[in-house]
């Protein structure tokens, strides 16, 4: 197996870093062994790490780069913001501006919160959903992720439906008790769910493209079956676009598929580098929050100015762009995803390659992969040796079998090109691997 030199630096600050910090990483998603690599700076496609290492960068803030590292136009406006104040706690021009602006690109928007995760976001429109409904139970898909918060922390039982147990240590049982978690392009058994309980149902909250197991696209005709159901049975459908906002589309998922959904949550691309995100939706359910109404959502740093202006400005640049921008970044990861579905035929290895838009990735099975059930049957032991394969070549992809690659702006024909060529020599690799 191919074991790549990350660096001495790299080493020694993990080693401090884990005196100090669990696992010596701020996010579990960045672990790996034997140790990750420290960035030191990042511009366009690339990472260079302390250890003087550069890296072509798939993993791009876990899909919240679509420009790139460092893009000018985005940093501009927040070099002047940061010469104007950088928080304030009182209301600015500019959040008036990009509401607008957000209404305009997200007509399922008529109304909007700003935070500055998506886990306050989806956490918010869950409790607005339960407000406005005056119901307990949610649903939610299994593989999906919606945040670290107690009511979407919940795994999979067996059968069609179940109540989920907790997912991690310090969610109550009692808690999670109220979400529901049913297979993902699975119809039927949702349709089974709400006949039976759809009027304790306050709402289903969905990732229409899941990208948190890998990357899995709904079946034809899924969602749109998934906003029928729910508007016959009143039950507010949340969709959770922390990712696929701004990525299948200017208009995300919803304008890509053509559904509209009651509630949206956007985070990640919406802040240009930035924390900013977004719970927004019909009228009549957002004016239930404070002061309006009686559901209470609030945050010191919630519409914080300087990333504002950075998802002002992002706003307005894929708004300006969008006819060039998504048709050349697809153009791309088609090509990525043909190398990778070439190779893996040239080697006879048993993977399959999902791939939408500008994201994608492979998964080490011989079953297409259609679900979070389907997406377990991969083998992680080869996506190791995959990934350290990459790395090995000076190309970064998310060190889990469980996530997505993402594409950027910044990514030039040099940079397909030698991606294509690392693809060659770490599915090699992965052959030798077994």
């Amino acid at each position: 197996m191919v074991e790549p030199n990350l660096g001495q630096k790299s080493k020694e600050l993990f080693e401090r870093a884990k005196r100090l910090i669990p696992g010596g990483v701020n996010s579990p998603v960045r672990a790996f062994q034997p140790y990750p690599f420290f960035v030191e700076k990042a511009k366009g496609a690339k990472l260079y790490s302390v250890d003087g290492a550069s890296y072509i960068d798939y993993c791009m803030a876990y899909g919240a780069l679509l420009l790139g590292h460092g893009y000018e136009e985005i940093l501009e406006p927040v070099r002047e913001q940061l010469n104007r104040g950088t928080i304030y706690g009182a209301p600015t021009e500019i959040e008036v501006k990009f509401a607008e602006l957000l209404s305009e690109i997200y007509p399922s928007i008529e109304m909007l919160r700003l935070v500055n995760s998506g886990t306050e976001a989806t956490m918010h429109a869950i409790r607005l959903a339960r407000g406005f409904t005056g119901r307990k139970k949610i649903i939610k898909f299994e593989g999906c992720y919606h945040g670290a918060h107690d009511s979407v922390l919940v795994k999979a039982g067996s059968g069609a439906a179940w109540f989920g147990a907790p997912n991690s240590l310090g969610v109550p049982e009692e808690t999670a008790r109220n979400t529901i978690v049913l297979p993902f392009n699975n119809i039927e058994a949702l349709e089974e769910t709400m006949k039976a309980m759809g009027n304790e149902v306050a709402a289903v909250i969905v990732e229409p493209v899941i990208a948190n197991s890998g990357l899995i696209m709904p079946r034809n005709g899924y969602l749109t079956r998934l906003r029928q159901l729910t508007r016959d049975y009143d039950v507010v459908l949340i969709f959770d676009e922390i990712v696929t906002g701004f990525r299948l589309a200017l208009g995300g998922a919803q304008q890509y598929y053509g559904v509209k959904p009651d509630m949206t949550t956007l985070g990640k691309i919406l802040g240009g580098g930035f924390p900013l995100a977004v719970f927004g939706g019909r009228k009549d359910i957002m004016e239930n929050i404070a002061p309006m109404g009686k559901v209470y959502q609030a945050g010191t740093f919630s519409g914080n100015p300087v990333s504002v202006a950075a998802g002002y400005a992002v706003l307005n640049l894929l708004h300006k762009k969008c006819g060039e921008i998504y048709t050349k970044l697809e153009t791309k990861c088609e090509r990525l995803a043909k190398a990778l579905k070439d190779f893996i035929e040239d080697y006879e290895i048993e993977a399959q390659v999902n791939n939408i838009a500008s994201m994608f990735q492979i998964f080490f099975t011989d079953k297409p992969v259609i679900d979070y059930a389907s997406a377990k049957t991969a083998n992680t032991q080869k996506f190791y040796c995959y990934f350290n394969g990459l790395l090995a070549e000076g190309v970064f992809i998310p060190p889990s079998q469980f996530e997505t690659c993402f594409l950027s702006t910044a990514h030039t024909e040099d940079d397909i090109n030698a991606t294509i060529e690392a693809f060659n020599k770490a599915l090699k690799t992965v052959k030798e691997c077994g």
